[in-house]
């Protein structure tokens, strides 16, 4: 009964001692409410949660026999709020536990029309570069670009949307999700994409003018609009997540659904990008004069070469399906690499430059060490962003020299952006899911068209041919216009559900 006339808060065992029929308890309230005050806070500023000197001395003062009493009774107290927040509301305490693992993997790529194909042609060393013709605006510049030409368009001139759905299909059927019975508020979509196809919304305008019909204009031009029409497509019910950070985009989508995940908001995240040669981003890029060009386009694309020219436009989409390890278990999925940690950081130094001294890049890598719990010596393989411009190039090798120390004598990095050009939006996605699949089946792909190593890229670059090694770690970096950095770290799986090797003992590709 509260005896006092004051308003007891309700579900408050401290007010409930506080005012409770022993005058002494009071003191034990005050400095448990201390303790409860930083337990409930745990995620906002510590500007509390500390034991005031008259408070600390009050409790001094009581004889000895009495004290040992009151901090039992404290450590109840304890107890009782660490469960509250570990067990009944599932909060933070607990879901850093969640462990995130990839159960399916789908691609379309310039070189391949599903993941089997698209890693087949990539151990190879195959180029989808190629010469580019009719592009709207641009018809008397010669380009180069690693273009998809199997998705049809669909009802609206772009071609995003048919080739996202396309690598999320496969994801989710090699993942052995459409015979399982799912909660779908419990399933996310993590999906970064350009906006619409210019010259496709500009015909669709012109038809309807003509017919005097009307269309949604939003269904080219919200940032959002293939990541909401795949989530509607699979009935995907969960968090949608759709953010824009450039090239680094669809890895910073992997890392959002890995925290989705851990914060217990779903059991398991769509995840990916897609992304079409635009001829807005196509002047754009001309305009920069970092487009790369040579007389024979499967050449053009030169990482870490002495006689690299810049980078290549490419075109493609990556899905993924990432998911929380007791989940996947639990319904028996096969398991390709679990996802142990990752960053993202910006390198606030320019819009479009990045800082000669790599100290952005180096923080990511070494916060992404630390977060994965590996030393620099655990990572085997990285698959680097690998431009093809000699300034990404060289501050990238920089920053893993400085992060890695003398370990970077023994990691061995490639850009398979020589082989897929840039995918933008979609390249960590795509960058992501050959890092998967190399661990997998203990192969790192090559760096082809790298004949003259420039001097200050001095690290092992797997030159022309890739490696069959076995490897536990691979290391995914994605640098960004914008200053945008992230990080993804991968560990091959080799527990119950494990993916076995889909290749020969001796034979690499």
């Amino acid at each position: 009964m509260n005896t006092t006339g004051a308003e007891i808060p309700e579900n408050n065992s401290i007010y409930l001692i506080k005012w409770a029929a022993y005058p002494q308890l009071s003191i034990l309230a005050k400095a448990s409410s201390c303790a409860s005050l930083w337990l409930t806070n745990v995620e906002k500023p510590r500007k509390t949660a500390s034991l005031s000197p008259g408070i600390a001395k009050d409790l001094l003062s009581y004889r000895c026999g009495v004290l040992p009493e009151y901090f039992v009774l404290m450590g109840f107290h304890f107890l009782g709020l660490l469960r509250s927040r570990i067990d009944i509301h599932r909060g933070p305490a607990k879901v850093m536990f969640n462990r995130v693992v990839i159960t399916g993997i789908g691609m379309v790529t310039s070189v391949g029309e599903d993941r089997d194909s698209t890693w087949s042609a990539v151990r190879a060393g195959r180029s989808g570069i190629r010469r580019l013709q009719g592009i709207p605006g641009l018809s008397g510049i010669e380009m180069l670009g690693a273009t998809v030409g199997s998705p049809p368009a669909d009802d609206y001139g772009t071609r995003n949307l048919p080739m996202a759905l396309q690598a999320a299909n496969e994801a989710l059927e090699d993942s052995q999700l459409y015979d399982q019975p799912l909660e779908r508020s419990r399933f996310g979509c993590a999906l970064t994409a350009q906006m619409g196809d210019t010259p496709g919304y500009s015909e669709l305008r012109a038809n309807e003018s003509r017919s005097g019909t009307a269309s949604t204009w939003w269904h080219e031009w919200l940032p959002n609009t293939v990541c909401a029409n795949v989530a509607n497509h699979f009935r995907i019910e969960g968090p949608r997540l759709s953010n824009s950070a450039a090239c680094a985009s669809s890895t910073v989508s992997m890392l959002q659904a890995v925290r989705a995940i851990k914060e217990d908001q779903c059991d398991l995240v769509l995840a990916g990008g897609v992304q079409t040669i635009h001829p807005l981003i196509a002047a754009g890029f001309h305009n920069m004069r970092v487009l790369a060009y040579h007389d024979q386009p499967e050449l053009a694309c030169r990482p870490f070469d002495s006689n690299r020219t810049g980078f290549v436009m490419g075109e493609g989409s990556a899905m993924l399906v990432l998911e929380r390890l007791s989940h996947a278990v639990a319904r028996r999925a096969p398991i390709y690499a679990e996802v142990v940690g990752g960053r993202i950081c910006c390198d606030a130094h320019h819009i479009t430059g990045l800082s000669e001294d790599s100290a952005g890049l180096t923080r990511l890598i070494s916060d992404t060490l630390k977060t994965s719990r590996l030393d620099p010596t655990d990572i085997s393989y990285i698959n680097a962003h690998g431009t093809g411009t000699l300034q990404n190039d060289v501050t990238e090798t920089r920053g893993i020299r400085n992060s890695f120390g003398k370990a970077a004598e023994q990691v061995c990095m490639s850009s398979t952006k020589s082989m897929l050009g840039h995918l933008v939006n979609a390249a960590g996605a795509v960058e992501l899911a050959i890092s998967t699949l190399a661990l997998r089946d203990g192969f790192a792909p090559p760096t082809v068209n790298l004949t003259q190593p420039d001097p200050l890229c001095d690290l092992d670059c797997l030159p022309l041919v890739g490696r069959r090694q076995e490897f536990e770690h691979a290391l995914k970096l994605s640098i960004a216009f914008g200053g945008h950095l992230a990080a993804v770290a991968l560990r091959r799986w080799s527990d119950q559900g494990a993916r076995p090797s889909l290749l020969p003992d001796a034979v690499a590709a």
